[in-house]
């Protein structure tokens, strides 16, 4: 999906003057962050990244060198593009900042022209990188993230769910008795019936922080951040309702007469360490015990 919002650059400088300065140079490309400290910055990118960091070097208390080492030290931000500005030119002092992760150094007193010309190249470069990115996380038939995005964020919200004390839910799906579908109408029919499927969940999944995924085959599985395990059995009970009301024709099943979904529920919010394979074994063995159960149905598993 292409997006039409403006990009985001967050400015880091201890000296007023040159945030104002900056500002007025790029606010009219760019939506605009300011932060006057290192600790400051660090607060705005970790809670919402942005598209570019203009980062002074030399600031009391956090110099931007060890801002950069955190940016970079942390996966949520480290691949945000870290522009250094400095007085210094020793040719030393870049070093260390490039070796640190910073991409470019724009070299004091501010040139309005150079500074619009080195953000427009490096966000640019952003932008293509991160649609590449988006690209490689799609499912090519279904249209929702693949597995390698999934395995990436869980691994993601996992760390922030410990850090934090948020629980985090896990729904892992099974079209039922998918197999004998494809035996019997054919796998044209087959994909018909991942991508509609597929489509049904993803209207129910509507959360920017919630993550639908093709796991595999007939598998699909969710990730519920902040959900408790309540809110997570009212999510999937609203997925196998959706794909239910689709009455796509399956006469081949011993659950309905249309396609059917079975859902296991797993959640951390007894054990928020619990490692990621702990977890989707949770939800994997719930799903287990759904499709045991007759199928087209829920199933709960937590670890109490």
């Amino acid at each position: 999906m292409i997006t039409t919002e403006q990009p985001v650059v967050l400015l880091v400088d201890d000296t007023p003057t040159n945030l104002s300065l900056l500002s007025n140079i790029l606010k009219e490309k760019y939506r605009i962050k300011v932060a006057n400290s290192g600790t400051k910055a660090l607060e705005l990118a970790f809670a919402s990244p942005p598209d570019l960091i203009l980062l002074d070097v030399m600031m009391p208390e956090m110099d931007g060198y060890e801002v950069c080492r955190q940016l970079k030290d942390n996966p949520d931000t480290r691949d945000i593009p870290v522009l250094f500005l400095t007085a210094k030119s020793q040719l030393e002092d870049e070093e260390l900042g490039l070796s640190l992760g910073a991409m470019d150094y724009i070299h004091k007193p501010i040139s309005p022209p150079i500074i619009k010309a080195r953000v427009h190249n490096h966000i640019s470069l952003k932008m293509q990188t991160d649609l590449l990115k988006r690209l490689s996380y799609i499912d090519g038939l279904t249209g929702v993230s693949n597995r390698r995005h999934f395995d990436k964020t869980i691994d993601i919200e996992l760390r922030r769910s410990q850090r934090h004390q948020q629980p985090v839910s896990v729904l892992m799906i099974d079209i039922d008795f998918f197999k004998v579908f494809n035996d019997n109408y054919g796998h044209v029919m087959g994909d018909d019936c991942l991508k509609l499927v597929a489509g049904a969940m993803h209207g129910v999944v509507i959360r920017s922080m919630d993550l639908l995924a093709r796991y595999g085959g007939e598998e699909f599985v969710v990730l519920l951040p902040e959900t408790r395990i309540d809110g997570a059995v009212k999510v999937a009970e609203a997925l196998r309702e959706v794909v239910a009301e689709l009455h796509f024709p399956h006469a081949y099943s011993s659950a309905a007469d249309h396609v059917t979904i079975s859902i296991g529920v797993g959640s951390n919010e007894h054990e928020m360490g619990m490692p990621v394979a702990n977890l989707l074994r949770l939800a994997d063995q719930a799903l287990y015990d759904a499709k045991k159960s007759g199928r087209n149905r829920v199933q709960l598993m937590e670890k109490t």
